[in-house]
């Protein structure tokens, strides 16, 4: 006979009983359920997985903030915020993106084709009456007007015109301005006629290019300095790009490479524009070094093989375009440096010009908006150069006139001062690097 069965009621209350005591004993002997109320192993890993995350996006963030804005507010990286973007990006693994970001703007806004300057572009600023040829005997002819690439040439394109502070009364800068090629006419370069026997050039270095100082001669020109300032401009690329290497104050900051384009200045102020080991090479009298390339004029003609497109050989452009801001360095027969900035340029326009303007050996110095950059300056007699009475060899150059008189700029560049000052009567004449030079005492 089989025994009574209890309420349904009590077997629900027995079977919850049985459940919770069960799970309890299982609590404490490992291998049971969960304890009632405690998120699964799973969940604190996701937890912490996102917290990680979470900490490295604000690290992040932090570091961008810092890094980026520091670059931002940073002259020396650029004229304005955008080239300052670009050199911070370039700096920091993303060039791809800035280089596709300029590639498709430019495509967008190419140089114009045709066209006129505008009135007045071939006109010097701040030009000097240079004293006669019997009162500057121990000066270099004056530059020879040059042709044109663009024809027929506009009144005054291409006549040298003297600017600049005068040395010993005699103009030691002459400057001209033609248009770059036949096909961009509304665009004007500039170039300036540098007499060695007048002035003295100097290797100013900056603490990111080259880097590796501190240097006896680097921004901002002091005011002892300013006393004989004629001119400032730019030198070359980053060193990285530079594919060459960097000498100064006895000290090699960068190897030196054989064959790479050479700006030497010597012991006496004299400069030269060469092939490596191949034209120039270290003596006792150099003092400084500055490689920047393959040279790009010799013998009097730019060399052959030059692609306009090739900025693989010829530096990476804004946006691999071929018509860019450019800069060049050259010297003629006579010792004279020539320097070439301007707009809307291509390699081989840039080899042109400086062919065109005499030179017989010619280099590329830095090129895009923000580096190229020539100052000229005309102080009162005995009063030093400052910004105020500086001119741009261009107006659209980039800059102003200050850019070498700030702490903050940190790229090398190159000054042109007067050998001696005006009313010296006693000469004496030395010949060391490249040219006779002829000093000047009281």
């Amino acid at each position: 006979m089989s025994e009574p069965r209890p309420p349904a009621h009590a077997r629900s209350r027995g079977s919850a009983s049985r459940r919770v005591a069960s799970s309890r004993s299982g609590s404490g002997g490992g291998g049971g359920a969960r304890p009632s109320g405690k998120p699964p192993a799973r969940v604190y890993r996701r937890r912490r997985i996102i917290v990680g995350l979470l900490a490295a996006l604000l690290a992040f963030l932090i570091w961008l903030t810092f890094s980026l804005g520091t670059a931002l507010t940073d002259p020396s990286l650029g004229s304005s915020l955008m080239p300052r973007f670009a050199e911070w990006g370039r700096s920091h693994g993303i060039g791809f993106a800035v280089n596709w970001f300029e590639k498709e703007w430019y495509a967008l806004n190419p140089p114009k084709k045709g066209g006129k300057p505008p009135a007045g572009s071939f006109t010097a600023k701040g030009s000097k009456d240079k004293a006669s040829t019997s009162t500057c005997p121990d000066a270099l002819p004056a530059p020879k007007p040059m042709s044109t690439p663009a024809q027929p040439s506009q009144p005054n394109e291409g006549v040298w015109q003297p600017v600049a502070r005068l040395v010993a009364n005699c103009a030691a800068v002459y400057v001209t301005y033609v248009r770059p090629n036949s096909v961009n006419t509304s665009f004007v370069v500039g170039l300036a006629w540098m007499d060695p026997k007048l002035v003295s050039a100097t290797l100013y270095s900056g603490s990111q290019i080259p880097g590796g100082g501190p240097f006896k001669f680097t921004a901002p020109i002091n005011s002892t300095e300013s006393q004989t300032l004629v001119a400032a401009f730019n030198a070359g690329f980053r060193m990285g790009d530079s594919l060459g290497g960097y000498y100064t104050q006895g000290k090699t900051v960068v190897p030196l490479v054989d064959g790479r384009a050479s700006a030497v200045v010597y012991k006496d102020g004299t400069m030269n524009v060469a092939a490596w080991n191949r034209g120039v090479s270290m003596t006792p009298d150099v003092v400084s070094v500055r490689q920047n390339l393959s040279l790009l004029v010799q013998h009097g003609q730019p060399v052959a093989g030059l692609n306009a497109n090739d900025t693989s050989q010829w530096g990476a452009t804004l946006g691999g375009t071929a018509l860019v801001w450019r800069s060049g360095l050259g010297v003629t027969a006579n010792g004279a440096i020539v320097y070439v900035g301007g707009p809307a340029m291509s390699i081989t326009d840039l080899a042109d010009l400086l062919a065109r303007a005499g030179c017989v050996r010619g280099m590329e110095l830095d090129i895009n908006t923000d580096w190229v950059n020539y100052a000229y300056f005309s102080p009162a007699p005995g009063q030093p150069a400052t910004p105020a009475n500086g001119t741009l060899l261009l107006s659209g150059m980039t800059g102003g006139t200050s850019r070498y008189f700030q702490t903050w700029w940190a790229r090398d560049f190159y000054t042109m001062s007067a050998r001696y000052p005006a009313n010296s009567s006693e000469t004496t004449t030395s010949t060391t690097g490249p040219t006779t030079t002829t000093t000047r005492r009281n």
